[in-house]
């Protein structure tokens, strides 16, 4: 049997516990999510087709819209390509999935198809900030995370999803990719100023300019050098200088080009760390930009695994210069060695230009654009987003099988007879896989005595947490999850972490076993430093029940009190004998409730189905409330709630005066907004804990993601609360 949570009771029953305990979870029906563990590439080359996406612009910027397949002049390695597929895709938008997946040869399944992820509004944005720390002043971070808190607040849509990732990893466990402002806030809060110049205690300074001018043996340069270190040690020949010279050049080089590998690495990592996400992704590369040296480093290496990941991954990079505007010219202000005959000119004026060449570079190969010399940093990000909303979409099947050493090829497209179009494509891809990288070779053990054999982990338990730890959520099991707080009178304040699994596909495979299916599951709750609080881990058996066919059913429910503070809790479920696995996973903020603030508990939501009872904001004394897991709902069923207020204040013979205002957002726009609506407290013992439980029909709001909020003012103390919680109405 599929194991139930008691579910909620009457509400007096409520007012009496006031406890989680009460709490009863019981998960909705959803759309079986199909078993997929392939990536959602821009370019594959593992199949029948090969894509691209490609954007056309017009002199004043705007996209070309309208633009047919015949119209269009595709190749690769110059030779001309048929396009065998065309079509015009809104990015984030959820047909995206579909038409990627038809450009690679496969079925197109659109909105409402049986298998599909059938959500008419927009799935959202998914943008990653890398900011490098490593080459960037203090003035330039202060400017960058002024950028990342204003996207947060005024660009950042209702669906959108963002990650901010450093290249020295600052903000640690934060950096993850999610819809939680307040998790972006404090990645950002995180971001500090890093000291990784280049150093050369020598006088006169040598920079990174300086020493590629002498590599690469610019006379000038070189002789500039010599001479000033023979004025300060005579007794040095001109060939011993030059020796010396040449050391110290080398020596900066080293250095330079051990930062550059630390930020091109981190930066491949996070780009082929995006190949499992559906859709196009968005990364700002945000530097002062640094050196590359191509005759002793691997910088083209470096830059075409780049360029290639973020082909196979569907990422377009915009490289955004955080020096901001720059004249490029010697002034005042401008730190420098004397040099009245002009022979380090030359380099140090082309010292921003070849400091900016990595960003160019990245930007144009991967089709995105290079932000350089601009101070309007929030305007470049806003116009970054919009103008990689839309794209056309172009495949082409490959001439021959791919080369055992993989080549790298490159691309090229126009639109016939307007070359007053600017057309912005990818600008090459490798026609097999790069191998990985060598890991580094393990430490030798000196010790004599042999260390203990580790234990051997079942492979059931790799997978189950495996699928714990993915940077990535897991989808072969539909695995759901919601976290809801309240604040006890005994216990403090109580998390209840709540894990469901897709009911229907558990049952199917129970019944094509002749028996039960068995699914392990796990979870874990961490701190913003990454710190496992709580782990529980637990198997369950699920055989076919009549009884509840009619709806799903929460698998299991962790409880644990927790501190005010930012949590993170990730679960995981493993089908034993499909080896089926799904996660999930949730950040949740717990405030200060037991120190007399004015605050909310965590916003339940859950589904009532129609009945002849004529539903109203009133609070539903004597209802019962059942709590949904997923959140998915039917739109011809209530929306119900449940909340808390806490701390509301009252006079000595009056009760607390809190008024309730209800609204309900779609991308980010009010869809209903009710009229103040004051708090009952007829009946209630405790007035530090006053519920708050009301319905809402959907029968008039179309398919698709919501937001409903609940905002408490308390008219007495002059305060507000309010919570959010996301849904879907289907």
């Amino acid at each position: 049997m599929l194991s139930v949570v008691p579910q909620f009771g009457k509400l007096p029953a409520l007012l009496a516990c006031c406890c989680l305990s009460v709490i009863a979870v019981v998960a909705q029906e959803a759309t079986p999510t199909p078993a997929s563990t392939e990536s959602e590439e821009v370019i594959r080359i593992t199949t029948e087709l090969v894509q691209t996406d490609v954007m056309v612009f017009d002199k004043q910027g705007k996209f070309v819209d309208g633009l047919k397949a015949d119209q269009f002049d595709l190749r690769v390695d110059g030779k001309p390509q048929a396009i065998t597929f065309f079509e015009r895709i809104k990015a984030g938008a959820v047909d995206e999935d579909a038409q990627l997946a038809a450009a690679r040869g496969g079925a197109m399944r659109r909105e409402g198809d049986k298998m599909g992820a059938a959500l008419p509004l927009d799935r959202g944005r998914t943008v990653f900030f890398f900011v490098d720390d490593i080459h960037l002043s203090p003035d330039s971070l202060a400017r960058v995370r002024k950028t990342l808190l204003v996207f947060i607040e005024n660009e950042m849509g209702q669906n959108d999803e963002a990650a901010i990732i450093s290249a020295t990893g600052q903000p640690g466990f934060l950096q993850q990719l999610t819809g939680e402002k307040i998790v972006l806030r404090a990645a950002v809060a995180r971001l500090m100023p890093r000291s990784f110049a280049v150093r050369d205690l020598q006088s006169p300074p040598m920079t990174s300019a300086h020493a590629l001018a002498i590599e690469r043996l610019d006379n000038s340069v070189l002789d500039f050098f010599i001479e000033a270190l023979q004025r300060e040690t005579p007794q040095l020949t001109r060939a011993s200088a030059e020796q010396a010279v040449m050391q110290r050049a080398r020596s900066i080089l080293a250095q330079t080009n051990y930062f550059a590998d630390g930020t091109l690495i981190s930066l491949e990592n996070v780009v082929r760390g995006c190949a499992p996400l559906p859709g196009r992704k968005l990364v700002f590369f945000i530097s002062d930009g640094f050196q590359l040296d191509e005759r002793n480093g691997n910088a083209k290496d470096r830059l075409q695994r780049i360029t290639d990941a973020a082909a196979r991954s569907g990422v377009v990079i915009y490289s955004v210069g955080a020096q901001g505007l720059t004249s490029g010219t010697l002034d005042a202000t401008t730190q420098g060695n004397f040099d009245p005959s002009g022979r380090l000119t030359s380099t140090d004026l082309s010292e921003l230009r070849n400091s900016q060449e990595p960003l160019s570079v990245l930007a144009a190969d991967t089709g995105g654009r290079a932000l350089l010399n601009t101070n309007a940093f929030e305007a470049a990000v806003g116009k970054a987003l919009e103008e990689t909303s839309v794209y056309y979409l172009l495949a082409w099947k490959p001439e021959g099988a791919a080369t055992n050493a993989p080549k790298f090829r490159r691309i090229e497209a126009s639109v016939k007879g307007k070359p007053d179009l600017r057309v912005i494509v990818r600008r090459g891809f490798f026609d097999s896989p790069l191998p990985e990288r060598p890991a580094a070779p393990p430490k030798k053990n000196n010790k004599k005595e042999s260390a203990p054999a580790p234990r051997p982990i079942p492979m059931a338990e790799k997978e189950l947490f495996g699928a714990l730890t993915s940077r990535h959520p897991r989808v072969s099991l539909p695995t759901s999850l919601t976290l809801g707080y309240i604040s006890t009178s005994g216990q403090g304040t109580v998390l209840t972490v709540s894990l469901g699994v897709e009911r229907e596909l558990l049952e199917q495979l129970a019944v094509s076993s002749k028996g039960e299916a068995r699914v392990d599951i796990a979870g874990a709750v961490y701190n913003d430093k990454g710190d496992t609080l709580s782990v529980f881990r637990q198997e369950l058996s699920v055989s076919p029940s009549p009884a509840q066919s009619n709806r799903h059913s929460i698998l299991y429910n962790h409880t644990l009190r927790l501190t005010p503070g930012l949590y993170q809790v990730r679960v995981a479920a493993l089908e034993l004998k499909t080896r089926r696995t799904g996660s999930a996973s949730e950040w949740i903020e717990i405030p200060s409730l037991g120190k007399g603030e004015f605050s909310m508990s965590s916003l339940f939501v859950g589904e009532r189905t129609p009945t002849t009872v004529v539903p109203s904001m009133d609070s539903l004394a004597g209802e019962s409330v059942l709590i949904s897991v997923d959140r998915r709902f039917n739109k011809n069923s209530f929306l119900r709630f449940l909340t808390f207020i806490y701390n509301a204040t009252g006079g000595s013979n009056s009760p607390p005066d809190v008024a309730l205002q209800v609204q309900m957002f779609r991308d980010d726009q009010p869809v209903f907004t009710a009229p103040l609506n004051k708090l009952k407290t007829a009946g209630v013992a405790d007035l530090s804990r006053i519920p708050y439980a009301a319905e809402l029909p959907l029968t008039t709001f179309p398919p698709g993601r919501y937001v409903l909020q609940i905002t408490a003012l308390d008219r007495i103390r002059k305060a507000t609360a309010n919570r959010r919680v996301k849904f879907v109405v289907e």
